[in-house]
């Protein structure tokens, strides 16, 4: 009884002190989030060649020929419509990758449905981070290579946001009847979540993956 009284003790101290700690993630159930990658590939399905995903030190490595990394785990059945997700997110230079929404597992090929959002700070690619891929396209990244900043995504109806680091660079709402000439399947729907690898000369890092279903 007594060590049952000391647990219950310090479970209480640790939950308390997760909301004391600015920043501390211990919490991210109790408001809402839930992580999506417990540091290995469990839940998560690459497409083409799995090589170019690996998991290492909580941290997923981009590095290979072009793959996508679905999310295909249990939460939420990997089938999210309103949500917010995030993942704290670093290139090295020349680099390019995404994170697409409302998507499904596909064998081969860059993802049919749903919309990317942006991941490049100094590749060739004119499209930078933070945008609405295609869509509503961010011209001057926001963030720099070789430093960790957090992408986050915001669905709710027809509105889609896209915050780097807390700072707004899209805001845009799907207008009625909306059809993307080059991307037919670019549209609002529901579906899961899937990292790019855009090429063998691309390296990127991925960690904190998170969501929020919204109602």
């Amino acid at each position: 009884m007594r060590k049952l009284f000391l647990m219950g003790v310090l479970s209480v101290v640790f939950l308390a002190g997760c909301h004391l700690v600015p920043g501390k993630k211990c919490c991210s159930v109790a408001d809402g989030w839930q992580s999506l990658f417990d540091g290995t590939m469990n839940g998560w399905k690459a497409s083409e060649r799995e090589g170019t995903f690996t998991a290492r030190d909580g941290i997923i490595i981009v590095k290979g020929d072009r793959s996508h990394l679905y999310y295909v785990g249990p939460i939420g059945n990997a089938d999210f419509k309103n949500f917010e997700f995030k993942a704290d997110v670093m290139t090295e230079p020349g680099s390019n990758s995404g994170m697409y929404f409302h998507t499904e597992y596909q064998e081969t090929g860059w993802p049919d449905k749903g919309y990317e959002i942006q991941v490049n700070n100094t590749h060739k690619d004119v499209k930078k981070t933070g945008g609405l891929y295609a869509v509503e396209d961010v011209l001057e990244s926001p963030a720099k290579d070789n430093e960790w900043f957090t992408q986050h995504i915001i669905v709710q109806g027809k509105r889609i946001i896209i915050k780097v680091n807390g700072k707004t660079t899209v805001d845009w709402t799907e207008p009625e009847g909306f059809k993307h000439e080059r991307f037919p399947g670019r549209k609002l729907s529901s579906g899961t979540f899937a990292l790019q690898g855009h090429d063998p000369k691309s390296v990127v890092y991925y960690k904190n993956i998170m969501v929020k279903v919204l109602p």
